[in-house]
């Protein structure tokens, strides 16, 4: 494998969370004053990065780990009903097959992402589950990641499908492989000149499994 660590984040790349996201952001902008998002304003969120939502939202950003860690609680009520993305069932066990490292890296709560794992039969391919309680805090889970595993981050691929995600790999010296089906745009990842940009599972096993590039 041209890898030996695969990780992935869970939000959007494994789980199709967005419905249940948006309706929960929605009952918490409610109660807290920020603003209302219809499914007609979602294309015009997918192209900005992390900081330019709060501020299209008015959250400010101190709010956000207080408003994280709601989500998280409200998400797990709903865990039950949250889709695979499509294809990424099949795929993890090829991905899995000849990775020495294979774990998840999330803004999301351990818990419900363990919890979604055994739903879905998955828990057991994994390694490892990480959780970071910010929004950008996943470069130095990324680092201390390679520490663990006693791995060059050159070996290590992270799988996310945010701008955030493409900036975290990037600063921790790490690959990125931005898939297109999560919740940033595909222009807006490609923008961010990620070392793969993805737009299907085929395409993700096929950079996993083919040979180092010179």
């Amino acid at each position: 494998m041209r890898y030996q660590g695969l990780i992935f984040d869970f939000d959007g790349t494994i789980a199709d969370t967005l419905l249940a996201t948006l309706r929960i952001y929605n009952d918490l902008a409610a109660d807290s004053g920020f603003r209302h998002v219809e499914m007609e304003d979602v294309a015009r969120l997918r192209d900005m990065d992390a900081r330019a939502v709060l501020d299209h939202l008015n959250i400010p950003k101190r709010r956000v780990p207080l408003l994280l860690a709601k989500g998280r609680r409200m998400l797990k009520r709903d865990l039950t009903t949250i889709p695979l993305i499509d294809g990424i069932k099949e795929s993890l066990p090829l991905l899995r097959e000849g990775a020495e490292c294979f774990g998840i890296l999330t803004s999301n709560a351990t818990e419900n992402v363990e919890t979604f794992l055994e739903i879905h039969g998955l828990r057991h391919l994994f390694t490892f589950i990480s959780s970071t309680s910010t929004l950008s805090g996943k470069s130095t889970h990324l680092r201390s990641i390679a520490r663990t595993f006693s791995m060059n981050p050159s070996q290590l691929l992270y799988i996310g499908d945010e701008i955030r995600d493409i900036r975290a790999s990037r600063k921790a010296g790490i690959d990125i492989a931005a898939v297109t089906w999560g919740f940033n745009s595909r222009d807006s990842l490609a923008a961010e000149n990620p070392r793969h940009l993805i737009d299907t599972t085929a395409q993700l096993l096929a950079i996993v499994g083919g040979p180092a590039e010179a």
